[in-house]
Parts: C-alpha cells; structure tokens; sequence
C-alpha cells in the first residue's frame, strides 16, 4: 500500500468521524429543543399548581415557602458552586467539582421552575401565574426577597474566604524590635552634639 494510498484513507476516516459527530450533535440540538417545547407547556402550571397545593391560598404560608425557596435553595446552589471552584485543582478534585455542579443544577430547579412562570409568556405561564395569584399570594415575592438575601451572604462569604487566602499568600511581615537590656549592663552612651561657641583662630 503506498503512501497516497494511506493518506486517502486517514482522510476518509477523519472525514467520517466528523460527520458522525455533527449529526450527533444536531441530533442532541434537535431532542433539547424538543424537550424545551414540552416542558414550557407543562412546567408552569404542573408546579403552580404544587405550590398551590403547599400554600393553600394563605398569606403567611406564602411568605414563608418563598422565603425558604427563594433563600435555601439559592444558597445550596451559590455554595455548591464556591465549593466546586475551591476543589477544582485539588486531586480528585475535578470529581467533587463535578458533583457539585450536578448537586448546584438540582438545587436551583425550584427557583427555575417559579422563574418559568414569572418570566414565560406562553399560555402554561399565564395559567401559572393566575394559579399563584389566587392560591399561592405573596409567593413569588418572597422568593425574590430570600433569593437576594441569599446571594447577599454568599458574597459576604467570597470576600471572607477571598481576603483569607490573600493574607494565607501574603503574610504579614513581623516587626523586629531591640532586645531589651541585660541587667547589669551599662547604659548605651547618649550622643550629644556641642553647642558652645569656638572662637576662631586669630580673633
């Protein structure tokens, strides 16, 4: 076999796997696209209507399941995060980063579902939204208010965790000081300069 021969083959092979991972590819493009259409017109109003059934029309009760999504929910996934960016070049690391991220993933999916709601203008979320409305008051707010309150803490922890590996890199260099006198040593002369006038030669 000659060597055109050899390298009409490498190119054919090449040529091959790449088609075959474009229409891979496409073919993932096609199924999420899919998948996005079925969702959005059964999300919005499959979980309205949960937290109608968890809210039951009270006030009070809205106010705190929001404040629990909207705040635990969104730390889990901010932490998660930090933790996956901390452990990422540790050994094994490149592991528990990428739970971590799936862990961060699941967590938000709360928060995700009642932003489909608020921020979709299909007719599943305009659905949902009459639901939270009437079954589910005061919900949607404080899930804004704690998911604020938690992104608050978790750049209050950035910083602490930030400014502590800084001084780690970056020690402070400590201040020499003169050792104190032995007993019984002399006294350090004290270097005093005269101020007494001299006359000068041949006045």
């Amino acid at each position: 076999m000659t060597s055109s021969e050899v390298r009409s083959d490498g190119q054919k092979s090449t040529l091959a796997t790449w088609r075959t991972r474009i229409l891979g590819g496409l073919a993932v493009i096609v199924v999420l696209v899919v998948a996005y259409f079925i969702l959005a017109a059964f999300i919005p109003r499959w979980w309205a209507q949960r937290l109608a059934d968890m809210v039951s029309g009270s006030f009070s009760k809205g106010i705190g399941w929001g404040l629990v999504y909207g705040g635990l929910f969104t730390a889990i996934s901010l932490f998660l995060l930090m933790l996956a960016a901390l452990v990422w070049r540790r050994r094994a690391g490149k592991v528990i980063a990428g739970a971590a991220g799936v862990l961060a993933v699941l967590a938000a999916i709360p928060n995700l579902m009642t932003l489909s709601i608020v921020l979709g203008d299909n007719s599943a979320a305009h659905a949902g939204q009459r639901i939270l409305d009437v079954d589910a008051p005061a919900f949607r707010g404080a899930t804004l208010v704690g998911a604020i309150a938690a992104f608050i803490v978790f750049l209050l922890a950035v910083f602490i965790v930030t400014r502590r590996g800084w001084r780690r890199k970056h020690p402070a260099k400590p201040v020499t000081q003169a050792p104190p006198p032995q007993p019984g040593a002399p006294p350090a002369p004290k270097l005093t300069t005269d101020t007494t006038p001299r006359r000068h030669d041949g006045m």
